[in-house]
């Protein structure tokens, strides 16, 4: 039984181009522009799951995919820090942003540890793992992180390692017994 996932990070928002902790915010009018979107070849498609959050629901209407909403998705909770940037924390709260970064299990800004996102990105790979067929997932660059984490069984250290962009793509397969990272071919 041959299962097939493609993680699809949401498009550009204000807070990611401007380095800010995401509150639900939309995407920026060009990323719903049809010249704006990247073109995925993604194949058949056999479900297709998304954040709650505005932007990644944008994000599935804007690429034409009718997406049920599942909350194991959703974005970290930043508590405190929405809407703030990392330079402004940086000035205001150097401990604390340093905290976090070195230790996934603390929340400093009052939300959700990232240690907390991992955990359900993986329950919810589990849950999945005997599915057959492509399923896609549009979510945040976080949870993707997470997911790459949990197939890898990488420290926590690593979650800094991986770079997820706006519209950014990661595939994986399983066998019905484990995940793994797919790297697909160009298409010529």
């Amino acid at each position: 039984m041959k299962a097939r996932l493609s993680w699809i990070c949401h498009g550009p928002t204000q807070a990611s181009r401007k380095g800010r902790f995401p509150d639900d915010e939309p995407l920026e009018a060009r990323a719903l522009q049809r010249d704006g979107l990247p073109t995925f070849r993604l194949g058949a498609i056999d479900r297709i799951w998304t954040s709650p959050a505005l932007r990644a629901r944008q994000t599935a209407t804007a690429l034409g995919l009718d997406a049920v909403s599942d909350a194991a998705l959703r974005e970290c909770d930043y508590g405190d820090w929405r809407g703030r940037s990392l330079a402004e924390l940086q000035e205001s709260d150097m401990e604390s942003l340093a905290l976090w970064m070195m230790d996934l299990s603390v929340a400093p800004h009052g939300g959700e540890p990232l240690a907390a996102v991992a955990g359900r990105v993986g329950e919810w790979m589990g849950r999945r793992i005997g599915e057959a067929g492509h399923a896609v997932a549009i979510t945040h660059a976080t949870v993707i992180r997470a997911a790459v984490l949990h197939v890898l069984q990488a420290p926590p250290a690593a979650f800094w390692a991986i770079d997820i962009e706006p519209f950014g793509i990661v595939e994986m397969t399983s066998d019905g017994r484990r995940w793994q990272l797919r790297f697909p071919k160009m298409a010529v």
